[in-house]
Parts: C-alpha cells; sequence; structure tokens
C-alpha cells in the first residue's frame, strides 16, 4: 500500500507548493518564492495556520492592499522571466475581489501568479455567510467567479481530495510558455480545514524547467524562404524574447542577417540601446527611427508580442502593400494575428533554427544604411528632449533624463500607466536585459509602487527607480508601506503635474475641452495641495521635494547609498509631451457634437481611417 499523508486541504497545498522547484543556472531554488497574505474570516483559520507551519520553506509576506500584493506578485514573475512565480492568499468577499484587477494584469501579460481567494462555505450550512455574494437564480455563483474570465484556469474547490488534480493542473498552466498566466484555485473556507490521506508522492520534490517547442519544419522552410527574398526585413523583440531569456540568440540572428531591430513595451532592452541594430521603441509611443523603418519594411519578424495596437498604430503604421508578417510565438493564438505566417516556437529555439536556414544571407546594404542613418537621426532628437532645462516646471522627458543622468547601467525602471510610458518607451536608454519593467498590457494605473517592490526582490543585485504620476500614486500607494517594512532598498520618483495630464492632452487632441482631468478643471471647492513627501514620509520612506531638475539628481544619488526606500517629488509641466516619434493610435471621436473642435477632430480621425483602410 502506498504510504499517505494525513493533512488539510490547506496543509497539503502548501507543502506542495515548497516542494516545487527551478533550476537557474547552476541553482536549484523555491519556484515559489513566497505567499502574499492578508487574512480575513475565510483564510486565517485554514490557509494561516497552514502557512504558518511552512514559514521557513515558504515564506509569509504581509501587505496592504489585496490588489497591490497580487500586482507585486505579477511584477516579480516578470522579473524573474516567469521562471520563479508568487502565490496571494485572501479571505472571501472584497479581499478577492479587490485581486481581480491584478489578475487581468497578469493574464494580459501572459504571466503566472497562484491566487487564492477563500470562498463561502462547500457545506453551504451557514448560508449566507459575511461577504457572501448571492445570485438569486443560481446557487454556485460566488464573488470568486469574478476571476474566470481573467484567469487561464479556474477551479473552486469544495472537497479536500479535489487540490490533486487542481494543482497539478495549475503548474501546468503557471509554468507552460504557451498558456502561461494566472491560476484562481478558490478555496471554500469550510474545505481548507478538512482532513484528507494525500498520497506522499503528491509532496515529492519537483524541478521544474522551461520549455522549448522547435519550429514545425513546413512552417520553418516557409519563414527562411520569405526572408531571404526579403528587400527591408525588420523584426519586431516582444516581451516574449526575455521570457525565452533569448536576447543574446536575437542579438546574433540580427547581426548575422544585418536586420534592424525595433522594441515593443514589453520588449524593450532585449538589446541595448546604444546597440547599432536596435532602433528603438515602435508604434504610438516609437522613435522616428523605429517607425520610418516599420512603414517601408516588407517583411516584418514579430518575435513574441501580441502586437497590441500600440505596437502596430492601430494597424496602421506597416505601410508597404506587399508587406508579410511572421508571427514567431510559442503560442499559435498570437502567432497568426492579422494573417501572419505562423511560426510556432520558443523565441530562442526559432531563430537558431531561423538562423541556421537563412545560412549566410543578409540584408541589403541599402537597407542597413538607411537603419544607421534613422538611428542617427533619433539620438540626436531624443538628446534635445532629455536635456536640463531651467524652465519652471521640466517636462516628463527632462526627469527622465535627469533620473537617467544619475543612474547606473545595471538600473531598473518601472512603471506603468499615464503620460509616461510613452515617454519613457521613446526616450529611456535601457543598457542591460530586464532594465526597463513596463506594465503597458492592462495599462494598470496604481502597479507602480507595488511592482516596484516585486521587481526589487526579484532582483536585490540591482537598484529600482519606480516612476510614478501623482494620479496613480493617489490610485495606489500603500504598498510603500510594505516595501518600507521589508527593507527593501528603491527609489520611488513621483512627478506631480496635479492631475491626469495625459489624458488631458487626449481629450484635448480629440477635439474635446479640459474637463474632469486636471485638479483645476475638476467640480471643487477648494483644490487640494497635496504634500506627497510627507505622505511618503508617513508611510515609512525617506522622502523630499525637489526645486529642479539638478536638486533631482542630487536627491537620486544620495538615495542609491541610503537603505530603505526613498521618495522624490517634483512637480511637472502637464501639457508638455514629446511631439517627435510617435504614431496615430485609433481613438474613435464623436461622430456629432455641438463643437467646432470636436467636428474638426472627427474630420482628421476620418481621414485617418481611409488612410488605415488603404494599407489593409
Amino acid at each position: 500500500m502506498s504510504k499517505t499523508i494525513r493533512l488539510t486541504m490547506a496543509q497539503a497545498l502548501v507543502c506542495a507548493m515548497a516542494a516545487q522547484k527551478t533550476q537557474i543556472g547552476d541553482k536549484t531554488l523555491p519556484l515559489f518564492a513566497g505567499m502574499w497574505a492578508i487574512f480575513g474570516h475565510g483564510n486565517v483559520a485554514g490557509m494561516g495556520e497552514a502557512l504558518y507551519g511552512v514559514r521557513e520553506q515558504l515564506p509569509t509576506f504581509r501587505a496592504h492592499n489585496e490588489q497591490g500584493m497580487a500586482h507585486a506578485a505579477v511584477a516579480f514573475a516578470k522579473a524573474s522571466r516567469r521562471r520563479r512565480m508568487m502565490a496571494c492568499t485572501t479571505s472571501i468577499g472584497p479581499g478577492a475581489t479587490n485581486m481581480v484587477t491584478a489578475a487581468a494584469v497578469a493574464h494580459v501579460n501572459r504571466l503566472p501568479v497562484l491566487l487564492l481567494p477563500g470562498d463561502v462555505f462547500a457545506t453551504r450550512r451557514p448560508d449566507p455567510v459575511l461577504q457572501q455574494i448571492e445570485d438569486f437564480a443560481d446557487g454556485t455563483v460566488s464573488a470568486n467567479d469574478c476571476f474566470r474570465p481573467v484567469s487561464r484556469y479556474f477551479d473552486r474547490l469544495s472537497r479536500p481530495e479535489q487540490m490533486i488534480p487542481a494543482f497539478a493542473r495549475a503548474m501546468q498552466v503557471l509554468t507552460d510558455p504557451a498558456d502561461c498566466g494566472p491560476v484562481t484555485l478558490a478555496l471554500c473556507q469550510d474545505t481548507q480545514t478538512e482532513a484528507f490521506d494525500y498520497p506522499a508522492s503528491f509532496f515529492a520534490e519537483r524541478i521544474w524547467t522551461p520549455r522549448r517547442p522547435r519550429p514545425d519544419g513546413n512552417e520553418l522552410e516557409q519563414a527562411a524562404a520569405i526572408l531571404a527574398k526579403a528587400e527591408k526585413p525588420l523584426v519586431i523583440a516582444g516581451g516574449g524574447v526575455l521570457f525565452s531569456e533569448a536576447e543574446d540568440r536575437l542579438r546574433t540572428f540580427c547581426e548575422a542577417h544585418g536586420y534592424p531591430v525595433v522594441e515593443t513595451q514589453a520588449g524593450k532592452s532585449t538589446l541595448p540601446d546604444g546597440h547599432p541594430l536596435n532602433v528603438g521603441a515602435v508604434g504610438v509611443t516609437g522613435t522616428g527611427a523605429a517607425n520610418a523603418l516599420a512603414q517601408d519594411a516588407d517583411v516584418i519578424l514579430a518575435v513574441g508580442t501580441r502586437l497590441q495596437d500600440f505596437t502596430t498604430g492601430s494597424w496602421s503604421l506597416f505601410g508597404n502593400p506587399d508587406r508579410r508578417i511572421i508571427g514567431l510565438n510559442t503560442q499559435p493564438f498570437d502567432a497568426a494575428k492579422q494573417g501572419a505566417l505562423s511560426l510556432v516556437a520558443d523565441a530562442r529555439a526559432g531563430l537558431e533554427e531561423l538562423d541556421a536556414a537563412l545560412g549566410a544571407r543578409k540584408a541589403p546594404a541599402a537597407w542597413r544604411e538607411r537603419t544607421d542613418a534613422e538611428k542617427a537621426k533619433w539620438t540626436g532628437t531624443a538628446a534635445s528632449y532629455t536635456a536640463p532645462t531651467n524652465a519652471d516646471l521640466p517636462s516628463d522627458a527632462q526627469v527622465i533624463g535627469a533620473v537617467q543622468r544619475a543612474g547606473e547601467a545595471s538600473d531598473i525602471v518601472v512603471c506603468a500607466a499615464g503620460g509616461l510610458p510613452g515617454e519613457l518607451h521613446k526616450l529611456w536608454r535601457a543598457a542591460q536585459p530586464g532594465g526597463y519593467h513596463m506594465e503597458y498590457g492592462f495599462s494598470c494605473m496604481g502597479y507602480e509602487i507595488a511592482g516596484g517592490l516585486g521587481v526589487a526582490m526579484a532582483c536585490p543585485d540591482r537598484r529600482v527607480t519606480v516612476m510614478v504620476g501623482d494620479g496613480s500614486y493617489l490610485m495606489m500607494n500603500s504598498e510603500l508601506a510594505s516595501a518600507a517594512m521589508l527593507g527593501v532598498g528603491m527609489t520611488v520618483v513621483i512627478l506631480d503635474n496635479r492631475g491626469f495630464g495625459c489624458i488631458n492632452r487626449l481629450q484635448r487632441a480629440t477635439g474635446g475641452e479640459s474637463f474632469n482631468n486636471l485638479l483645476r478643471d475638476t467640480r471643487h471647492e477648494t483644490l487640494p495641495a497635496i504634500d506627497f513627501a510627507a505622505h511618503a514620509r508617513a508611510l515609512g520612506t525617506h522622502a523630499e521635494k525637489v526645486a529642479s531638475l539638478a536638486e533631482l539628481e542630487t536627491a537620486l544619488k544620495a538615495a542609491r547609498g541610503r537603505p530603505g526606500v526613498s521618495a522624490v517629488v517634483i512637480d511637472t509641466d502637464p501639457l508638455a509631451s514629446t511631439d517627435a516619434g510617435g504614431w496615430w493610435w485609433d481613438v474613435a471621436v464623436p461622430e456629432t457634437s455641438e463643437r467646432a473642435e470636436v467636428r474638426e477632430a472627427r474630420k482628421r480621425y476620418e481621414e485617418a481611417l481611409v488612410r488605415r483602410g488603404s494599407l489593409n
């Protein structure tokens, strides 16, 4: 008879988690780096007691907001290139639903996180329990059903033995390069405490290594034939390049064949900014160099990218009528977008085989010369936007320049939403892989500080600088206290433009009047005078406000040598943005309006739709 171990469902879960390992280099490490937990009546007795029992093998971290802790877990996984991950446990009700936004972040960005919300009683004897959602027509519904559309795998466990197949499926999804994403196991609060005789094999150590599917021979042959004939080839580097740890392979592939590289938000930092073939960000927030080449490219090799609208300029960017797209991706759904020739494979394995199939073929000399010229032109343009200024209110671009000058090549910049992602995508000069951490799949305001905490935990040997606007800071800042409590070293730069400056600019660009975005344009009795430095200090950070870019650089350099979290606040211009580079973005404009500005914006919008239609 096989050996069994009698444990509660919660105990079995955490013991199984502690047994999962990963191999990184010559080190075997725990796959789950820890559990984020905010306890409530729905998980404190079951999961709380279980986590206490494995606190040395599976550390538990206390957060201040459930969404924030899940953002930190998601950021940890991204910074770890999906090789390590974290889990989150909450009570039922609002504790659980607070994590839904973070689950969507993980889902869009293809990132692993294990979400363990408490649920109602499986027996239903005490129904309705505190915080229970009651569906008048369906007795099986709970608040956790909100997780279904934002989870790669969802299960509700109502018996302790269900943990065995559910955990196996969860691990399969969390570690799969194609299906990777958030997993939700909703744990009925009575079932968490029920015991079962689990097979000892359930707790056996398992070492997970990344699967690297190689391309189908027919797809590879077609892709190589198309690339071999390309006169103006272009490579788009997406986040999948970094997840595959394929940046070196991408570099040698492009160097061998003379292919210029453009980068998505997720793919930025695959090549150093100074590499001659890296022409920078592409699309709506792209560089002039990248977009100039993208307009003319006849073959586009899209590696590890979802080809979202910001990358493609809402599918108006690729202007060559004879263009062909090759989608090199582990996920067939992404590989086949927009009629692309699918090359379903791991990025590293796919590039290796493409390289061999192409042999000594190179892009024409004229295209390589064009690449050099466009890059040189953009480098000078970008420098003019990030240069120091004596203006009363610096632009976001000028603040970026100051942060860059005060930093080091190994630094990691973290951001997520507002105007900063566009400016950083164009202007940040990433020097090392992973040095640019942008959540721009879901563009979730409030991710920044919690995300910075997760990145700092994943990369303790690199300095993390979070750049966050006042709007995002006010949405979620509580994990500053968590970072301070955990002794994490990172710097937070808070850019105060007194409102949602990015959306105000978009509002004006689509013909609207400034309304309800900048604080001065909202309904108010008194304009708030928020002291962000005082607030950050109250959460346990060293914080100061600076009055100039020179003071900002001095403060940032001082923060590097200071333990813990440092926050620096600077006022910025809400109207200024980098007008060089960039591309059209499809934001629908009202078809009718009493305002002439809107009617004119609609006319421009319809003209843009016609231009896009002529490309497709």
